[in-house]
Parts: structure tokens; sequence; C-alpha cells
């Protein structure tokens, strides 16, 4: 190749490569514009917060209350005609009395369901031949006197659960009236409640005729049944018994109005409830006395 063509050749060429990289050399990466800082909110002002998008919001629930629960306050019964006043601070009344032994509780609580403490649980009842402490002309022939004794009577306060729990037998019968017990609930001096509690009759029946204790020549004439003192107070006042190895326990919940002031009227002796149809003549085994005695079949 002659000396003019090499130079030819070589300007051909450089011309080229000036143009493949020329446009590098001419367009330049531009920098990205940045965005404007933003501006300061005025002194006082309140940022703005775009809502996120949220489900919606639940409303609110509306819960229903119960009304308070206010108890039926518990029937009130006659005091009888041994009430000998307010009986001996003591929980044991039984003074070694022959008996099945018996652990009566009171469950005493106020008009507004709250449990009463603090309020005095008096109980008297009679002994296993049906038989009062304190008073004269007694038992079958009206010849028995226990002035002067206290036995089977007694007095308590009531803890802090409006409980009073006392030791005794389990009481007999005399001609006229059920199988029960007395007693009374104090405000302070204020008397609340003069009331009776009352017993299941097959359990009674039982230890009656099969405890020698208990047993008489012949039935007791009356029974829950035909009690016109129970039947009127009702359900309310009879206990709830449970059998333990080496007692019975007689539980009743008792609800009274504080502020009640009671003006007791004893009923004179002999006032009991009239005899009833469920008498001597019907014999241990009778279908008459079972449909007296059980319930469901009356």
């Amino acid at each position: 190749m002659d000396p003019t063509s090499r130079r030819r050749w070589l300007a051909l060429g450089l011309v080229g490569l000036v143009g493949l990289v020329g446009p590098v050399w001419a367009a330049p990466n531009k920098p990205k514009p940045r965005a404007a800082p933003a501006k300061p909110a005025p002194r006082g002002a309140v940022r703005q917060q775009a809502a996120p998008s949220a489900a919606p919001a639940t409303p609110p629930k509306i819960v229903q209350r119960e009304p308070a629960l206010v108890p039926r306050l518990t029937a009130a019964a006659p005091e009888g005609p041994f009430y000998s006043g307010p009986g001996p601070v003591r929980p044991d009344i039984s003074e070694g009395l022959p008996g099945v032994p018996l652990e009566v509780r009171f469950v005493v609580v106020d008009q507004t369901a709250m449990p009463f403490a603090g309020a005095l649980v008096d109980l008297w009842h009679c002994d296993a031949k049906g038989v009062y402490s304190g008073f004269a002309a007694q038992g079958e022939q009206g010849d028995i006197d226990t002035r002067g004794r206290t036995f089977l009577r007694g007095r308590q306060a009531t803890d802090r659960n409006g409980v009073a729990a006392f030791r005794t037998i389990y009481p007999g019968w005399y001609p006229g009236r059920t199988t029960h017990l007395h007693f009374k609930i104090w405000n302070g001096e204020n008397t609340v409640l003069t009331s009776q509690l009352f017993m299941p009759d097959a359990l009674s029946e039982y230890l009656y005729t099969q405890l020698d204790d208990y047993r008489r020549d012949r039935l007791r004439d009356t029974l829950n049944s035909n009690d016109s003192i129970a039947l009127q107070a009702g359900n309310s006042l009879l206990g709830s018994v449970r059998e333990e190895r080496e007692q019975y326990v007689v539980t009743l919940a008792v609800a009274v109005d504080r502020s009640a002031r009671l003006t007791p009227e004893p009923t004179p002796l002999g006032e009991a409830a009239p005899r009833p149809p469920v008498a001597t003549g019907f014999g241990l085994d009778s279908a008459e006395r079972r449909q007296a005695l059980v319930p469901g079949r009356r």
C-alpha cells in the first residue's frame, strides 16, 4: 500500500471511531431533580395525617344487665307458747340430752340479698319426748315441770357470711303439731322475724318409730301436710337436710328486712293446729299414711 492510500485509510477509521463515542461525550447522564424540602408547619398548627384504609368501625356492643336480685322475705310463723326470752349465748344447746345429733345452720341475708353479719339468732325447740325447758304442765299427762331449765335454747350472732350454727338434737313431737323448731332474728334490739323451721316428714317418721329416745306408744297425729302453720308458711321454711357420719345437718336460708320492727304476739297454749285427718287410726304401713308422708303422693 502506497503512503497516500495508508493516510486515507487511517483518516476514515478515525472519523468512524469519533462517530461511535461522540454521543457519549455529547449527552452525559443528567442528575434526577430532587424534591423540594417540605416547608415547616406554622407554629401551633395540627399536622394532618391521611386516614388509613381500614375496615368500617364495629359499633359498640350493648350489654343488658339483669336487675338486682331481691330475695323473697322468709315467711313469719307464730312464736308459740314456749318462748321464755332470749336464750343463753352458746353454739351447743343440747346440754347432753338423749337424741340424734343435729346441727342447725341459718344463712341470713337482708332485703338486698347481702349477708346479714351481726344479726342475732334465737333458737328453741322441744326434746325427744316433746317437752320444752322452762315451763310446767307438759307431757302426755301434763305432769312434767321444767321450770328453771334452759336445755335446747340458745342465741348466736351471725358471722360475716350471715351464718349461725347450733349443735343440738333432732326434736321430738307433741299432739297437734308437726316436727318444728322455733327461731327469731334480731337486728340489735329489734325483732325482724319470728318463725319456725320444719323437718322432712319421712325422716321424722323413721326416727320416731325406730329409736328408743323418740318412740311412743302411738304415732304422731300431725304432719307437715296437715299442720295449719306449716301449710301457711309454705316451702320457704322447709329445711334442707344433709346426712353426715355423726349427725344430720339442716340448713335454712333466711331473708329479712333489716328495718322491720315486730311486736311478738305469742300463741296461747292449746291454740295450735286442729287435730288432723292423719290420726292414730292409720297404721304405720297404711297407704293413707304413706300418702301423707311422701312428697308426690299427696
